[in-house]
C-alpha cells in the first residue's frame, strides 16, 4: 500500500484511541499528528476520574515525553494550539459499560463523529491480579465492542492483542481466530461469566476470612495463573487477551474489525527517531542487567529465535491494516513479528550487546565505566547447575 493512500485516508478523520497513555498508543498518536496534520480530531480515552486528572495525565505521561520533540520542533510556537485543536480528552475506564463516560454530551459527540477506534488498553503484567486483568483485558474489550456498535460513522475497529495468545508452540503459527470453546489444551467449558463468578466468590471468601490487602493481591495473582493453566495458557496476561479475542469474534456483528498480534515490541527503529523506549520493557531488562555487569550467564539456546519487532513498525502495520479493511466487514488477524523474514537469534543479541556496551559502557554513579564480557550461554539445566555450583556454591561453603 502506498504511503499516500494512508495519508489520504487519515485526512478529515476522527479517531478514538483507547488506552492513550500506553507505549504503542503514544507512538501511534505522534505518528498521526506528525504525518497528517489534517486529521480532524483524536479522542484520547484515558483512565481518569475527571477532566483535570485527564489533562494532567496528557501533559505528564504523553506530551512531556521526548517522543514528541520532533513534532514540537516542527510546529514551534504553534505546538500548543495545534494540540488543543486536534486532541479531545475523554476521562473514562473501559472496565465499565459505556467506557465509564460520565459526560452524555461528549459521549454523543464520540458516537456521532468517530471513524476509527484503536483499542490499545490493557494491563500487560504477566502475573497481574486476575480480577484486574479480567476486568480490563477481557470485559474491557466487551465494553469497547458494545460501544463501537453505537458509533454511527465507524469504518473500522483495530484491536491490539499479542502474538503470545498462541501459547508456547513452536514452528509456523497461522493467524487463526479464537472462538468460545477453544483452548490450547483441548479442555472445554471456558465461559467468561463463570470466570467472573470465580473471581467474585474468591474475593468474598478472602474478605470473610479477614485477609489483608497483600494476601488478597497474592491470592488474585495465583488465581489468574491457575485459571490460565486450566485451559493451556502460560500466564494471566495472554489468557485474558485470548479470551478478549473470542469476544471480538463473538460481538463484532457487521463491524469491520482487525486484530493485531505483535510479538516482543522493542524500541523504535526509525520514527520519530531511533531507539525511543519507555521504562524497562520485555527484553530490555536483560540489556540493562548486562550493561550494568550483573548478567554474566544466560540459560538458553544460542540458535533460538527471539521474535522482536520495533514499535514504529507495529504502528505502521496498524495504520496500513486500518486503511485496508475500512468499510469491509471482516474479522482479519495479523501477526506482526520478524521471525520468518528477518529472524534475530540469541547469538545475535549476544554480539550486539557486547559491541554496544563495549563502545558505550554503562557509567556508575561514581563515574567508573562498567566493563562487560561475553555472556556465558548455558544450553541445559545440567550445565546451569554446574556453573552455579562452581561460581557460587563453593564460595558459599567456604564462607
Amino acid at each position: 500500500m502506498e504511503v499516500g493512500s494512508v495519508l489520504h485516508f487519515l485526512q478529515g478523520k476522527t479517531i478514538l484511541i483507547i488506552g492513550a497513555t500506553g507505549f504503542l498508543a503514544k507512538i501511534f498518536l505522534e505518528k498521526i499528528l506528525r504525518v497528517q496534520p489534517n486529521v480532524k480530531k483524536l479522542f484520547l480515552l484515558l483512565r481518569a476520574s475527571d477532566d483535570k486528572s485527564a489533562t494532567r495525565r496528557l501533559h505528564n505521561e504523553i506530551l512531556a515525553k521526548d517522543l514528541f520533540n520532533l513534532l514540537r520542533e516542527k510546529l514551534g510556537a504553534n505546538f500548543k494550539s495545534f494540540i488543543s485543536e486536534k486532541l479531545t480528552l475523554v476521562p473514562g475506564d473501559i472496565s465499565y459499560e459505556d467506557l465509564g463516560l460520565k459526560d452524555p454530551i461528549l459521549r454523543e459527540e464520540i458516537c456521532n463523529q468517530t471513524d476509527v477506534i484503536i483499542n490499545l488498553a490493557a494491563t500487560t503484567n504477566f502475573d497481574e491480579r486476575y480480577d484486574i486483568a479480567l476486568g480490563l483485558n477481557t470485559f474491557g474489550v466487551k465494553h469497547v465492542m458494545n460501544f463501537a456498535k453505537q458509533c454511527t460513522k465507524l469504518k473500522v475497529l483495530v484491536h491490539v492483542s499479542t502474538a503470545y495468545v498462541c501459547g508456547e508452540r513452536g514452528g509456523l503459527i497461522l493467524e487463526n481466530p479464537y472462538h468460545f470453546g477453544d483452548s490450547l489444551n483441548g479442555v472445554s467449558g471456558l465461559d467468561i461469566d463463570a470466570e467472573k463468578k470465580i473471581v467474585c466468590d474468591k474475593l468474598s471468601e478472602l474478605q470473610e476470612q479477614g485477609a489483608t490487602e497483600h494476601e488478597i493481591k497474592m491470592a488474585m495473582k495465583d488465581l489468574g495463573i491457575s485459571r490460565a493453566k486450566v485451559y493451556g495458557w502460560p500466564n494471566t496476561y495472554v489468557f485474558t487477551k485470548a479470551v478478549a479475542e473470542m469476544l471480538v469474534e463473538q460481538l463484532r456483528g457487521s463491524l469491520s474489525t482487525v486484530i493485531m498480534r505483535p510479538t516482543i515490541v522493542t524500541s523504535t527503529y526509525k520514527e520519530p527517531f531511533p531507539g525511543w523506549a519507555e521504562g524497562v520493557r520485555t527484553i530490555d531488562s536483560l540489556a540493562v542487567a548486562y550493561g550494568k555487569g550483573k548478567l554474566t550467564c544466560f540459560l538458553g539456546d544460542l540458535y533460538g529465535i527471539v521474535d522482536v519487532i520495533p514499535a514504529d513498525m507495529v504502528v505502521n502495520a496498524m495504520l496500513v491494516a486500518m486503511v485496508a479493511h475500512a468499510n469491509q466487514p471482516s474479522d482479519v488477524i495479523y501477526h506482526v513479528g520478524s521471525s520468518v523474514r528477518n529472524p534475530v537469534r540469541y547469538s545475535n543479541l549476544q554480539d550486539y550487546a557486547l559491541g554496544y556496551f563495549t563502545a558505550k559502557p554503562w557509567i556508575n554513579k561514581d563515574g567508573t565505566a562498567v566493563k562487560v564480557g561475553r555472556v556465558t550461554v548455558l544450553t541445559d539445566m545440567d550445565s546451569f547447575r554446574r556453573y552455579m555450583f562452581i561460581r557460587y556454591m563453593i564460595l558459599l561453603k567456604v564462607l
